[in-house]
């Protein structure tokens, strides 16, 4: 059959494609380790993860197509709407669930790029934002790309999550995407009630300035390598500076955050 280029994407963009019910895209050395995850998340009764099918003799994984909506830049109105926002919440509370237990295998590796600092038990997707994310009437229904998966705390991996799809981000900076202006900080509220965060709540801010510092990071050693799609991204961002007009609104409007979770 023909392959259908799938849109959306950084690293892999152009690179992942449809061929009829499956999906072929690029694998990485955790590849393996990744099929033996969602399985044992599919087996415990989660469907919101792909299928994994195999690895192709060209090196690309094989996973069964989901049906759905994936939004990309500019986002559409409906992915930004608070009822969108709490479908992937109470999506990433299921895959928690479903993944726990998943021992991982002696001396197994996984990518340290987006990985909690402080470490954790869980397993974390970490990268958690509208275009990994299938939605079919507006509700979130599956994960996808588990590339960045790690060990760490779930509140972690839902202040990753909670980065990209509040977004924590200036207005003029979101509008990059076309995120249109709200209330994020009562947005972030809505995102933990439907997680069921219970204790911690005040941790989930903490935890925003832990994700903030990985993903800046992780871009810049992607820039600083000379990937030409991250070098796209990082200028249409508006560079180094963007970074620090985002830390500098979050600490500013820190205590409106926190004051949403009481």
């Amino acid at each position: 059959m023909d392959e259908e280029t799938l849109p959306g994407g950084v690293a892999n963009a152009g690179s992942v494609v449809r061929v009829g019910p499956h999906v072929l895209r690029p694998s990485t050395p955790q590849t393996p380790l990744l099929h033996q995850l969602l399985r044992h998340v599919r087996a415990a009764g989660f469907e919101g993860v792909p299928e994994p099918l195999g690895i192709e003799p060209d090196g690309r994984e094989r996973l069964v197509f989901i049906e759905g909506d994936v939004p990309c830049p500019p986002f559409p109105r409906w992915a930004q709407s608070d009822q969108a926002l709490a479908s992937i919440a109470r999506l990433l509370a299921r895959f928690h669930a479903a993944s726990s237990g998943f021992e991982w295998p002696r001396n197994a590796s996984w990518s340290t790029e987006l990985a909690d600092p402080s470490g954790g038990a869980a397993i974390c997707h970490n990268d958690v934002c509208l275009e990994n994310v299938i939605f079919r009437e507006g509700t979130a229904v599956a994960l996808i790309d588990f590339d960045f998966v790690a060990p760490g705390r779930p509140l972690y991996d839902l202040s990753q999550m909670a980065k990209m799809c509040v977004p924590v981000d200036t207005v003029e900076d979101a509008a990059v995407w076309g995120w249109e202006p709200a209330d994020r900080s009562n947005r972030l509220r809505v995102m933990a009630d439907a997680y069921g965060l219970q204790d911690e709540r005040s941790g989930l801010v903490d935890g925003l300035e832990e994700a903030m510092r990985a993903g800046d990071g992780f871009v810049r050693r992607r820039v600083e390598r000379g990937e030409p799609a991250f070098i796209q991204m990082w200028e249409t961002m508006g560079g180094g500076a963007r970074y620090q007009r985002r830390w500098e609104w979050f600490q500013e409007n820190r205590d409106r955050f926190l004051d949403a979770l009481e």
